[in-house]
């Protein structure tokens, strides 16, 4: 672990190659092309290493019936962003909803997430956020992804990339004046910041996102920083068993919220913990997990973006 924010990342999870000159060189190039095209080929299919093994029993599975699904890229500051996009066949001018991975990256079930957006009418988006430190999904444990992913990625490039995301909607049948935004534990943190840098957004759902943490360069600020300068609405889906992600700071953000005027409320589940909507892994708790999908749609939907 690098820093305080690792550990608390890992903590709520367990229970371009450059030559001596500093220049990228034939070889990695090559590379990374092919990467880029491998990824492209591989987004939203089979599961992440680290996440292994996937509870098949209670993994939900949506039909793409009715639906267009595409495995793009959206070139930004010369990087290729992979994205998983899908939406009701045939139709334009669609809310969207930015759909943002875990850790483990854009695997078969946030492709699901999305589409189960798209089944109720939105152009769902979910890039890879990761792409420029590293796959994700080849890692076999959580702590080494961390250390050589997760715990490399730049919030400002992360806003940079959903920035270049909504403008490839506005392009492509999505309606900008209805966009919300969701993540999942790692993109539940993103999902307040993402919400705090472009106030266009309508309304976010953050499902368990770290809320504090320590300042670094590559992260200066956290949910608890920006959340009295908030203004748009975040609904945030939170387990008070969650051993990474306490009920203290969940309270530290409540009252930093209630400095602003964004109308941020949480809903926090008594009887889960961190993950609890992910129905592929054994932290799954399904009554609660249906609750919440319930209450991420209706929010959206009741603050302009659906």
């Amino acid at each position: 672990m690098h820093n305080q924010n690792d550990r608390a990342e890992f903590n709520s999870l367990t229970g371009a190659s450059l030559d001596s000159t500093g220049t990228q060189n034939k070889a990695s190039s090559q590379q990374d092309s092919n990467r880029r095209q491998f990824l492209q080929s591989a987004l939203g299919v089979g599961f992440a290493a680290a996440a292994l093994p996937v509870c098949a029993q209670t993994m939900l599975r949506t039909p793409a019936t009715g639906l267009s699904e595409q495995r793009l890229q959206i070139e930004v500051d010369g990087q290729a962003v992979p994205v998983y996009s899908v939406r009701p066949e045939g139709k334009q001018n669609l809310p969207v909803i930015l759909v943002v991975s875990e850790i483990f990256g854009v695997h078969e079930h946030i492709a699901d997430v999305a589409r189960r957006f798209a089944q109720l009418g939105y152009l769902a988006l979910a890039p890879d956020l990761f792409v420029r430190q590293g796959d994700a999904s080849k890692y076999a444990s959580v702590a080494e992804l961390i250390k050589e992913v997760i715990a490399k990625v730049p919030d400002a490039q992360v806003m940079r990339d959903l920035d270049a995301v909504l403008a490839w909607a506005d392009k492509h049948g999505g309606d900008l004046k209805r966009v919300g935004i969701t993540g999942f534990c790692w993109g539940g943190r993103i999902t307040w910041m993402y919400a705090a840098h472009n106030p266009a957004i309508k309304a976010g759902v953050a499902w368990y996102g770290r809320l504090v943490g320590e300042a670094n360069a590559l992260s200066p600020q956290h949910p608890v920083d920006i959340a009295a300068a908030l203004k748009v609405p975040v609904l945030g889906l939170y387990g008070a068993k969650d051993t990474g992600i306490s009920l203290d700071s969940i309270a530290k953000m409540e009252a930093a919220l209630a400095k602003g005027s964004s109308h941020s409320i949480f809903k926090v589940y008594e009887n889960s913990g961190h993950a609890f909507h992910a129905d592929y892994r054994p932290s799954y708790v399904e009554a609660d997990a249906k609750d919440g999908w319930k209450a991420c749609v209706a929010w959206l939907k009741a603050n302009g973006a659906g």
